[in-house]
């Protein structure tokens, strides 16, 4: 690895700008659409980090159907549960779980992991405190199934 580039655990607890409207969200998936081929992890919080990347067909349907679900479940006209690295040229993108929240923004201590990342970089283990939720391990499963 280049010594430069930052380890998985630098990265995620580095600097992140939400996603406060549901058109900023638009933006950065288009963002993260256009660089589908430069290889993008995919990591649900609580499974086996992922050892490879996905390919932009995979990448797209995710995004699609992780849209669908925050837009469905997070009952609200504003999106603030997605949050970047950098909105216009994404590397690392933090999808929190809309029926996990917590104390996602704002100061805790032990604040709420996400439900879901994005990342160009190899995901390492977030040893999450308990597993998901029976029905999003076989959404998860799911769109791997296909």
């Amino acid at each position: 690895m280049n010594d430069r580039q930052p380890d998985f655990y630098t990265a995620f607890k580095g600097t992140f700008s939400g996603v406060l409207r549901w058109e900023q969200l638009d933006s950065l998936w288009q963002r993260v659409r256009a660089e589908a081929d430069e290889g993008w992890y995919l990591y649900a919080v609580g499974e086996p980090p992922p050892a490879v990347t996905v390919d932009a067909e995979l990448l797209s349907q995710f995004i699609d159907e992780i849209d669908t679900l925050l837009r469905r479940e997070h009952e609200e006209d504003y999106c603030g549960i997605v949050y970047a690295d950098d909105l216009q040229s994404p590397t690392f993108v933090k999808i929190f779980d809309p029926n996990n929240l917590g104390v996602s923004c704002g100061y805790s201590d032990n604040p709420p992991l996400p439900g879901w990342i994005l990342s160009r970089l190899r995901p390492a283990d977030l040893q999450a405190p308990m597993p998901q939720p029976g029905n999003r391990r076989r959404w998860w499963q799911r769109l791997f199934a296909s």
